[in-house]
C-alpha cells in the first residue's frame, strides 16, 4: 500500500510540525516513532513523549483506504532532509517495515504496530475556549521564556504561569532571582483560568508559532487555547497540541513586582546591552556580578574577577535622581534586554539594596523585576 505520494518538502514540513518532541533515547522505545493512520487521502501524524502530544493532518496522496503504523521519527526526518525539495517521494507499506523511495534513492524502515501507540487521553473539563492572534503570543513567550527555572526543586518554576482574567491574558516567569511578565488585551471576556505551561511545552510552542502566520484571505492567523484542570490544549495552523500542566501555586507576582520606585531612567536599550556585553567579559564564571553607578547625568558600569582584572563602562543619561552603586547578575540584564526589540527602556530603582523594575516605553503590558546581589 502507498501510504503517501507528494513532494518532499511538503511531506518534511509536516513531519517537523510534530517532531519537535520526540526524543531519540526513551524508555519506551515506540515514542521515538511518529504515528502514521491513514484515512482516504488525508494523513494524520501523531508524536507523543507521554507529557505533550502533537497531531496534525496533512493531504500526501497515495492509496486511497484506511492504514495505520508507527516508524522512527528522527529517522524519516533525516531522511527526507537529504532529498532535494522538489523531489517526489513515497512511502509504501509492507508487511512490518515502509520503504522511503525518492528519485533513485530507497530506503527500508521498520515500524512498530500503531496499537501500541500511547495516545494521551484528552481531559473532559476544558475550559472555555480564547483565540490570541499567533504573533501575538510568540511575542508574549519571548518577552519571559527567559526567565524560567531550569531543574529547580521548586517545580512550579520551571514553566510558564499562564493567567487569563477579564480581557486580559497574562504571561509569568520567575527563577527565584528574577522575574518576566508580559500581558496582553483578548478580544473577549474570560472568567479567570490559571495554568502553568511547563518548560518543554513553552519552548516548543515558540519554535512552532509564527510572527507572520496569515491565513488564505490575509487575515492573521489565531491560536485558539482552551484549560483544564490538568491539561492545557492549543490549535493552531493545522496543528492540536495537548500538554500535561505542571502542578502547584505559582508565587503572587504582584507581591514581587515594586510600585513606588522613585529614580528612573530612560536610555536606550542596545547602547546598553553592548556596554553590559563588554563589561562581562571580565567578570568570573561563577560569579557575574557587576557594579552600577547612578549619579546626575551618568551611569558608570564596572566589573572585576579573582585575576584583579577590571573594565568600567560610562553612558551619560538623563537622570537627576539620587546617588547610588548597586550591583547586579548581568546575565540576568542582558538577558532581557536581548529578548526586547524595542528601542528604549527604562530601569527604575529606589536605593542600593531594593530590586530593580525594568519596563518598556513602548510597550506597557512588559514588566521585568532583577534582584540586587552583594559585590
Amino acid at each position: 500500500m502507498i501510504v503517501l505520494k507528494a513532494a518532499q518538502e511538503k511531506v518534511l514540513a509536516a513531519l517537523q510540525s510534530v517532531g519537535g518532541i520526540v526524543e531519540r533515547r526513551h524508555t519506551l522505545p515506540i515514542l521515538a516513532n511518529v504515528l502514521m493512520r491513514k484515512r482516504g487521502p488525508e494523513l494524520e501524524l501523531i508524536t507523543s513523549d507521554l507529557e505533550i502530544q502533537i497531531r496534525t493532518t496533512a493531504q500526501l496522496d497515495g492509496d486511497e483506504g484506511d492504514y495505520a503504523i508507527t516508524v522512527g521519527a528522527k529517522k524519516l526526518g533525516d531522511i527526507l532532509k537529504s532529498l532535494p525539495a522538489d523531489q517526489i517521494v513515497s512511502l509504501t507499506a509492507n508487511q512490518n517495515k515502509l520503504t522511503l523511495q525518492g528519485g533513485k534513492s530507497r530506503f527500508t524502515l521498520q515500524t512498530l504496530p500503531a496499537e501500541d501507540f500511547p495516545l494521551v487521553q484528552e481531559a473532559a473539563d476544558f475550559g472555555p475556549a480564547f483565540s490570541v492572534p499567533q504573533k501575538t503570543l510568540k511575542m508574549l513567550i519571548g518577552q519571559v521564556h527567559f526567565a524560567m527555572a531550569v531543574h529547580d526543586i521548586r517545580y512550579y518554576l520551571n514553566g510558564i504561569l499562564f493567567v487569563a482574567e477579564g480581557n486580559s491574558l497574562t504571561l509569568v516567569a520567575t527563577d527565584g532571582h528574577r522575574l518576566a511578565l508580559a500581558q496582553a488585551t483578548l478580544d473577549v471576556d474570560m472568567p479567570k483560568q490559571e495554568v502553568i505551561l511547563p518548560r518543554k511545552t513553552v519552548l516548543e510552542l515558540q519554535r512552532l508559532l509564527k510572527d507572520d502566520a496569515k491565513g488564505k484571505e490575509g487575515e492573521e492567523q489565531m491560536i485558539e487555547m482552551r484549560f483544564a484542570g490538568n491539561q492545557a490544549k492549543f490549535s493552531f495552523g493545522g496543528l492540536e497540541f495537548v500538554t500535561k500542566l505542571v502542578e502547584g501555586k505559582f508565587p503572587d507576582y504582584n507581591r514581587v513586582i515594586p510600585k513606588n520606585h522613585k529614580n528612573h531612567i530612560t536610555l536606550g536599550r542596545a547602547t546598553l546591552l553592548a556596554s553590559l556585553q563588554r563589561a562581562a567579559i571580565l567578570t568570573s564564571e561563577k560569579f557575574k556580578g557587576v557594579r552600577m553607578n547612578f549619579a546626575p547625568g551618568v551611569l558608570g558600569i564596572a566589573s572585576s574577577n579573582a585575576e584583579q582584572e577590571e573594565a568600567k563602562e560610562e553612558l551619560e543619561i538623563d537622570y537627576g535622581g539620587d546617588s547610588f552603586e548597586i550591583g547586579f547578575n548581568v546575565g540576568y540584564l542582558m538577558d532581557v534586554l536581548a529578548n526586547m526589540s524595542q528601542d528604549m527602556v527604562t530601569v527604575s530603582l529606589q536605593d542600593a539594596n531594593s530590586s530593580a523594575l525594568i519596563t518598556n516605553p513602548e510597550f506597557e503590558g512588559f514588566k521585568y523585576v532583577v534582584m540586587p546581589m552583594r559585590i
